[in-house]
């Protein structure tokens, strides 16, 4: 089998301390499946909040929006990440940066290659997806303290 191909462009709508390229890359090679093609824009809240109120209809920044516009042969997507939103996850959730940076890239990934989390068996199946890509790159399940508050999987975790 052949190498997958992952052609990422980064773009910074702001002075944010981001990891390197590399690292970014390696952490969403972990999560693809077929050769990929993403561009991924960092904003601050408020041109997070504006797009997400223009796209989804919802007046709030969110951490990640994935606009998928081709999930084979070739999985082709945008990648919109808040950065302040990111921060305050993170620290909410003891992560440091780059863990949480790395599942929202992951997240946005499994997106652009058809996965979504709207019904319940679909959210698991893209979880799995999420955490063991997370996994082989070293970082902790994102869900494992949610899986033993409650003794099993919440329906959904992203803001809708």
């Amino acid at each position: 089998m052949s190498k997958l191909k992952l052609k990422l462009h980064i773009f910074e709508h702001g002075e944010f301390k981001l990891p390197s390229k590399k690292k970014m890359k390696k952490w969403v090679k972990a999560a693809i499946e077929r050769d990929t093609e993403l561009n991924v824009m960092f904003v601050g809240e408020e041109e997070g909040r504006e797009m997400n109120a223009q796209y989804r209809h919802k007046d709030y920044a969110t951490n990640v929006l994935t606009f998928d516009y081709q999930h084979e042969p070739v999985a082709i997507a945008d990648l919109v990440i808040c950065v302040p939103v990111l921060i305050k996850e993170a620290k909410n959730q003891n992560k440091s940066f780059d863990e949480h940076l790395a599942h929202l890239l992951i997240h946005g990934a499994l997106h652009a290659h058809g996965y979504d989390h709207m019904e319940y068996n679909e959210a698991n199946v893209m979880e799995d997806k999420e955490i063991g890509a997370l996994l082989k790159l070293g970082f902790d399940n994102p869900y494992e303290d949610r899986i033993l508050l409650t003794g099993k999987k919440k329906k959904f975790h992203f803001k809708k």
